[in-house]
């Protein structure tokens, strides 16, 4: 069955700490990226681990192979459920940190992020793209061949991804919105119910969440959305 998981893209520990107390045992899991871990270092961490939470560490890696595998050894030492890092290092990046996690934490490799389309991807990779999908096909083989519990994709891309990689990788998928939500920067989005239908395991929400006046009460709808 598919889990929300709550992003905490917020300035401060106390005020994603705000969010963890009010949306209660509605979420288990909780989203930690660069702009929280750089205001409040490892502690915020700690501090969901301690409260029961699953974290997801989504610092997104893109490192020599060292630098990554150490990375990893200190985001399971923290007990970090999950954690991310970029399909692009490569083969021995990739499987440095496979070594490194050694099963104390799942690894999700990303591709094509959510925020890119055809045309913005093609001016990074120096081509015409004309399918992001089969861009993160690519790049996911790559990523599970070396060892990689999963990948972070975009809804749009997810039932390519089930299909190319069986039912046993772990399918992490920003970019969801309940019907009439704005995107934000999410150039590929799509419902909750939707992601689920294509086979998404984890769904990441953030600002629907964080921003919301009740955050318990938007956590629930999103579930409600999702079928759960």
């Amino acid at each position: 069955m598919a889990e929300l998981i709550v992003a905490l893209d917020l300035p401060t520990g106390a005020a994603a700490l705000r969010v963890v107390e009010r949306v209660g045992d509605a979420v288990l899991w909780y989203k930690v990226g660069p702009v929280l871990l750089v205001a409040e270092g490892p502690s915020i961490v700690r501090d969901l681990v301690a409260r029961g939470r699953r974290v997801f560490l989504d610092l997104k890696w893109h490192d020599i192979p060292t630098t990554v595998s150490a990375a990893v050894e200190q985001a399971a030492a923290l007990g970090a459920s999950l954690a991310t890092l970029h399909l692009a290092g490569g083969r021995a990046m990739l499987r440095a940190a496979v070594d490194a996690a050694a099963g104390r934490l799942a690894l999700a490799g990303v591709g094509v992020l959510t925020s890119l389309d055809e045309q913005s991807y093609g001016e990074i990779v120096g081509r015409t793209v004309d399918d992001v999908g089969a861009e993160l096909v690519r790049l996911a083989r790559l990523g599970t061949a070396a060892g990689l519990d999963g990948v972070v994709t975009s809804p749009r891309e997810l039932g390519a991804l089930r299909a190319a990689l069986g039912p046993r990788t772990l399918l992490v998928v920003p970019g969801v919105r309940r019907p009439g939500e704005a995107a934000g920067d999410q150039a590929r989005t799509a419902t909750p119910r939707e992601a689920v239908a294509a086979g998404a395991d984890l769904l990441v929400v953030g600002r629907p969440v964080t921003s919301a006046a009740d955050p318990r009460s938007a956590a629930l709808a999103i579930l409600e959305d999702m079928g759960t």
